[in-house]
C-alpha cells in the first residue's frame, strides 16, 4: 500500500519541485521523467516504464495533472484503465481519486480537453512562427523586432567550441570563461 508520485517536465531547464510541493510530499517512492516531451506515450518514458514495473495492487499513484499520464486523450485513458485494472488507485492533484465508472468518464473528458489545448498551443506557436518568418522576409526583423527566428547568439559558437577544444576545458569551465550558461555551451557544442 505504497504512496507513489510521478513527475514529468518537458525540458531539463524545468524543475519538478513545483509539482512535488503541490502534491505535498511524503511519498514512499518517486519516479520522474525530466526533459521528456509530453508527446511521448507514457509507457515509452524511461521512468514511467520503471514505475509500471514497480507499482503493485493496493498502491496509490499521485500525479500533478492529467497530462502527466499520457501523450493524448487515448494514451491517458489507456494508462489509467491499465492502472485501475491492476488495482492501483490514481490520484490527480485538484481532481481527486479516479475510480472506475464515473471517474473514468470524468478523466476521459478532461484528457480530451487537455489534448485539444495541446493542439491549440501547437497551432498558435506555428502561427507565430509563420508571422515571424513573413515579417523577417519583408522587413528584416520579426514582429517583435528581433534579427532572427532562433535564439540570439551570445558569443560566436565556433569560437566557443574551438576554445573549449584547445584548452581541453569542461563545459562548466567554458561557460565561466565566456560568461555563458552551461546550457548555451552545450547547445553550441551539439550544433558543431
Amino acid at each position: 500500500m505504497a504512496r507513489i508520485a510521478y513527475f514529468r517536465v518537458s525540458t531539463v531547464d524545468q524543475s519538478i519541485e513545483s509539482q512535488r510541493r503541490a502534491l505535498g510530499g511524503g511519498f514512499d517512492n518517486e519516479f520522474k521523467d525530466e526533459g521528456i516531451s509530453g508527446a511521448i506515450p507514457a509507457r515509452d518514458r524511461p521512468s514511467f516504464g520503471e514505475l509500471l514495473k514497480f507499482i503493485r495492487e493496493g498502491d496509490t499513484l499521485h500525479v500533478y495533472a492529467v497530462d502527466r499520464l499520457g501523450r493524448d486523450a487515448i494514451d491517458v485513458q489507456t494508462t489509467v484503465r491499465d492502472l485501475l485494472t491492476r488495482g492501483v488507485a490514481v490520484e490527480v492533484h485538484g481532481l481527486g481519486r479516479i475510480a472506475k465508472g464515473v471517474g473514468e468518464l470524468i478523466l476521459a473528458v478532461l484528457a480530451q480537453v487537455a489534448d485539444m489545448e495541446r493542439k491549440r498551443i501547437i497551432e498558435r506557436t506555428q502561427a507565430g512562427r509563420d508571422t515571424a518568418r513573413e515579417h523577417l522576409a519583408r522587413t528584416g526583423k520579426t514582429q517583435h523586432g528581433k534579427d532572427s527566428m532562433g535564439r540570439p547568439f551570445e558569443a560566436n559558437p565556433l569560437e566557443v567550441v574551438q576554445w573549449r577544444a584547445a584548452n581541453r576545458a569542461s563545459i562548466a569551465a567554458t561557460a565561466a570563461h565566456w560568461d555563458l550558461s552551461v546550457s548555451t555551451v552545450k547547445r553550441y557544442c551539439a550544433a558543431q
